[in-house]
């Protein structure tokens, strides 16, 4: 595999579980919204070389958000600058007045339904979506995160991912706008068939991602993760 695409596509086993958030999502599941927002996102004008700013809510929809872009070979940055040069901009619906877009620019938007019809409200559109998709044609060096291509991510990830099992849960407590917690945090569980883990009050894994202290016996951090 040489890209979170080949990564995403290979996901196929209705009882691996993935993704923990606000219920468990198995591979096959994650694989199937992955394509859906992939499909969403490319009726919004995104494509290979594209920039998809997601505005990091500790949700299951920034991760699905990277996941779709990177079937198509855009990048993606999490918690833009307030004027962010993106194709789309996703996020909570309420956040999104707060950016500015270049002319062109589109709004994605997850939770209230938005007031302005030219913004795409995330559930309604992602799950009318079509749940194939065609074969990526993403390269190991095309972008994924800013400075950061899909082969840095997959030669880093891979070392995290060593370490882990099928029966880990990696905790997610760091910010998404740390390159490293995108590798070691998403990438290295779904290379090692761990599940990720976007805790809540008193969740636990068994390994976390944490700049700091964290309640799990094992710590990566994200931060000295060499890409």
């Amino acid at each position: 595999m040489e890209t979170l695409a080949d990564v995403v596509t290979a996901l196929d086993d209705p009882e691996q579980p993935v993704l923990r958030v606000s219920r468990v999502y198995d591979a096959r599941e994650v694989r199937s919204r992955a394509y859906k927002t992939g499909n969403a996102l490319r009726h919004r004008g995104v494509r290979a070389g594209s920039t998809v700013a997601v505005v990091d809510d500790r949700s299951e929809n920034p991760l699905f958000c990277l996941l779709g872009a990177a079937l198509l070979g855009a990048r993606v940055r999490f918690d833009p600058a307030e004027s962010a040069e993106a194709r789309v901009l996703a996020g909570p619906t309420g956040d999104l007045g707060e950016y500015d877009l270049p002319t062109g620019g589109q709004r994605v938007g997850w939770g209230a339904p938005p007031d302005n019809p030219s913004w795409m409200h995330f559930e309604r559109d992602v799950w009318s979506e079509n749940p194939a998709f065609p074969e990526p044609t993403v390269s190991a060096g095309d972008g994924l995160l800013p400075d950061v291509t899909h082969g840095d991510a997959l030669a880093a990830a891979r070392s995290t991912a060593d370490r882990l099992d099928e029966d880990d849960v990696v905790a997610l407590r760091a910010p998404l706008s740390t390159s490293g917690t995108v590798v070691a945090g998403v990438v290295a569980p779904l290379l090692a068939g761990a599940s990720i883990l976007f805790p809540e009050s008193d969740d636990v894994g068994t390994v976390a991602v944490s700049e700091g202290g964290a309640p799990e016996a094992r710590v990566v951090d994200p931060t000295e993760t060499t890409l």
